[in-house]
């Protein structure tokens, strides 16, 4: 290794004494000095504009003069700052006051973060003030969708900027402060805006000859339009005038829709799911909601109608009277709903149809009731309107709706079984002809051009004539299309077509539908119209539901509901039941088969005992007891009998009640009894205390052939037409149910007491004092026809 000379030693000594002197030269100091001056102004003057930056409580954010001053003031001692540190040289003092500086130019960049936001916000101030200018002048024009596009960069390029505000307090003031009026003021145009571009659009392809291309823009068209009524509607709700009426603007983009209407090929489809009669039976409503969703998927206009009958049949109405199954049904969201005569069941009870009230106010979704009258039931008063709405509200009643469907009006109007009278307890509310009113809801709607008119009924597909039916309104009312129909639990896998009129005419097509029976299926029809709205095509047909998986949403719903049912259901009684006890109805296969409407029967048996047992204890004279077994719902299983199946086998909430009658009063009564037998009747009278005879192969009224009673145990002696009895029987037939004029008239006299106990408890109690039940078949009601 050489070794360095002393010559070199001294140098490198030299250099090392003269970088020192350098250093601690008065000349580096004094620039070290100076810089951290400058920082100090700096950071002073950056702390001006703190307050300037911190917004959050700030009733107007704007850059004032002082605003601007204090921050060109930091801008300009910052700057001379950071020349002044740059310049040093030496790298411990720079590093430490460049961290210093940086603190200055953070304020410095919160506080240009403000001022570029409310630049942002003129600019956007500016082009709302524009867009409101044309919206109130309610003129669509290029220069508004132009204005409202340019809107609309700005409010995204705005979001950009504000995002880059310091603080969530500060972002969130900055928000609300410039962008809360100007996504209104785009909002409020949103759909005109791109109904007129959607026209463009198909106009476009219209002139190219894409007329597919043109058809499924057009269709887009009707569903856009749709939607910005539903939104308007809600937004408007939540947030009053924040759309405002445009008529001029809605009247042009009305007119020219028709002119291109015009050029297209005519095409309508009505798609419609419908079900009816579902008896509180909610127990498959989970996959139910998935049927309806999956019909939505591929047809998202398809209304959903029901026909009536939600009430009464299960321990769900006995318990939540009818708020479960409302809870659904707005899930759903039902399009329109008419009244059953099951609707009707609570109009006996102290309360009276408040129920039914609370039902219909509860609904997200509105009623059509064209021949009920509720002016005068004092729950029903005020929900009820008689007439024809294009704006149907929620939770009320009309006499008709008409609704917007794909691009064209469809008048909807409900029709109830006048028979309600006899067969429900509808107490003040009246019903009126069914024909009379259909022919009234059909004019009114072709008075304002509507020719697709759709009928939703609770009156039966063919059921009794001498009130009303399906099959007699479409012969007899003219321009009614669809029928959506209920009450006779009627299973229509296609629908059935009507094409004459009452003389055997032709006519024009009414296509009638109705989907069975508690929620077993989902109906659905698409119906294809011509320009004149006659039908041309149609396809019905019904879904099952128990083939579907559960709705997830809907299961978790159902469950708070069908836990307290099961808590009701499994508390036994007390009593057992060694083998079933049936319930039979006849079959279209076997139509005068035994039945709890035609025939004596163990479990019919059983209840009139109980009910005569309960009456003995309140009036001991009580020797005859009468049940209808249109009220008698269900069989019990053989074993433990619960509270559960006593309620379901009467889940109609009647009262016992007692009458005197005389013995020609009961031969009256009896012959009504047996008057359609063998074919059922729900007014057929199960009894006890009594047995009798009858020729069904006679007249009717001439029918009953002895009759005795047992005044005495186990001693029957003939009835005494002059005599005077008294029976128990529930109090809807009391009060006439089931056409039994003759106890109505004993009703209205007075001669009837309402003791005010409940039938399934009646039962709950006899069942239980038995304990072991075993009714049978005695011969009380025999039919000597040969």
């Amino acid at each position: 290794m050489k070794k360095k000379s002393k010559v070199s030693q001294v140098a490198a000594t030299s250099a090392l004494v003269t970088a020192a002197f350098v250093a601690t030269s008065p000349i580096s100091a004094e620039a070290a000095s100076n810089a951290q001056s400058l920082v100090t102004k700096a950071q002073d003057s950056s702390k001006s504009i703190v307050k300037f930056y911190n917004v959050k409580n700030q009733k107007e954010i704007s850059v004032s003069k002082e605003f601007a001053a204090a921050y060109d003031k930091a801008s300009a001692d910052i700057k001379k700052a950071e020349k002044a540190v740059q310049a040093l040289k030496n790298g411990s003092e720079k590093k430490k006051l460049t961290a210093q500086l940086n603190v200055a130019k953070d304020r410095k960049l919160k506080a240009a973060r403000i001022i570029d936001s409310v630049k942002t916000a003129k600019e956007l101030e500016a082009l709302v003030e524009k867009l409101n200018g044309y919206v109130q002048a309610d003129s669509m024009s290029e220069e508004l969708v132009e204005t409202y596009h340019a809107l609309s960069t700005q409010i995204r390029k705005a979001e950009r900027v504000f995002s880059k505000v310091y603080g969530t307090d500060n972002r969130n003031a900055i928000r609300n402060a410039f962008l809360v009026d100007a996504k209104i003021a785009k909002e409020t145009v949103i759909y005109e805006v791109s109904i007129y571009s959607l026209q463009d659009k198909i106009e476009r392809f219209l002139s190219e000859d894409k007329t597919e291309e043109a058809k499924a823009a057009f269709a887009m068209l009707n569903r856009l339009e749709t939607r910005a009524v539903q939104i308007k509607e809600a937004g408007n709700k939540l947030h009053p005038g924040k759309y405002p009426e445009l008529p001029e603007m809605a009247k042009k983009a009305k007119e020219r829709k028709e002119k291109i209407k015009e050029k297209l090929p005519y095409e309508y489809e009505l798609s419609i799911m419908h079900t009816n009669d579902t008896h509180a039976h909610i127990e498959n409503i989970a996959k139910f909601v998935t049927a309806v969703n999956e019909v939505r998927a591929e047809h998202p206009e398809a209304l959903l109608l029901n026909a009536g009958d939600v009430f009464s049949g299960t321990l769900y109405f006995n318990e939540f009277k009818g708020q479960a199954d409302l809870e659904f049904m707005n899930l759903l969201k039902y399009d329109l709903m008419t009244f059953g005569n099951h609707e009707f069941d609570l109009g006996s009870s102290s309360e009276g149809h408040k129920g039914l009230a609370d039902f219909v106010k509860g609904a997200e979704f509105p009623f059509v009731s064209s021949n009920v009258d509720f002016s005068t039931d004092k729950n029903m008063k005020g929900l009820f309107q008689d007439t024809v709405t294009e704006k149907a509200e929620n939770g009320q009643i009309y006499s008709g709706v008409v609704k917007e469907v794909n691009g064209e009006k469809v008048g909807f109007f409900g029709l109830t079984t006048e028979e309600t009278t006899d067969i429900s307890s509808p107490g003040n509310v009246k019903f009126e002809n069914y024909i009379e009113e259909a022919e009234k809801a059909v004019a009114a709607f072709e008075a304002q051009d509507i020719n697709k008119i759709i009928a939703i009924t609770h009156i039966g597909y063919d059921d009794n004539v001498e009130y009303d039916n399906d099959l007699e309104l479409a012969k007899l009312v003219d321009g009614i299309d669809v029928i959506v129909g209920g009450h006779s639990h009627t299973k229509l896998d296609t629908g059935s077509i009507v094409d004459k009129d009452e003389k055997g005419v032709e006519k024009d097509p009414t296509l009638i539908v109705q989907a069975s029976q508690y929620g077993e299926y989902l109906g659905t029809v698409d119906v294809e119209f011509d320009k004149d709205g006659v039908i041309i095509n149609e396809a019905a047909q019904l879904i099952e539901v128990a083939e579907k998986e559960a709705n997830p949403e809907a299961a978790a719903m159902l469950k708070k509901y069908s836990d307290k049912i099961a808590e009701i259901r499994d508390t036994p009684t007390g009593a057992t039941t060694a083998k079933e006890l049936a319930n039979p109805r006849t079959t279209a296969e076997a139509p005068t088969a035994t039945s709890v409407r035609n025939s004596e029967t163990e479990l019919g048996n059983l209840i009139t005992d109980g009910m005569l047992a309960k009456a003995k204890q309140f009036k001991p004279n009580t020797v005859i007891a009468m049940q209808n077994g249109g009220g008698i719902r269900a069989a019990i299983d053989a074993g433990e009998i619960t509270y559960g199946d006593v309620l379901t086998v009467l889940p109609f909430g009647n009262t016992l009640a007692t009458m005197n009658l005389t013995g020609a009063e009961i031969l009256e009564a009896l012959e009504h009894s047996v008057s359609q037998t063998p074919k059922e009747s729900g007014g057929f009278l199960h009894v006890s205390g009594m047995k009798f005879t009858y020729d069904s192969k006679k007249p009717a009224g001439e029918r009953i052939v002895s009759v005795e009673v047992e005044e005495t145990e186990d001693q029957y002696t003939a009835l005494d037409p002059a005599k005077e009895y008294s029976i128990a029987t529930n109090a809807f037939t009391a009060k006439g149910g089931d056409g039994y004029s003759v106890f109505a008239k004993a009703y209205a006299e007075g001669r009837v007491t309402d003791l005010g106990l409940s039938d399934w408890e009646n039962l709950r109690d006899h069942v239980a004092g038995l304990k072991n039940v075993e009714p049978a078949i005695e011969g009380r009601i025999m039919d000597i026809a040969e």
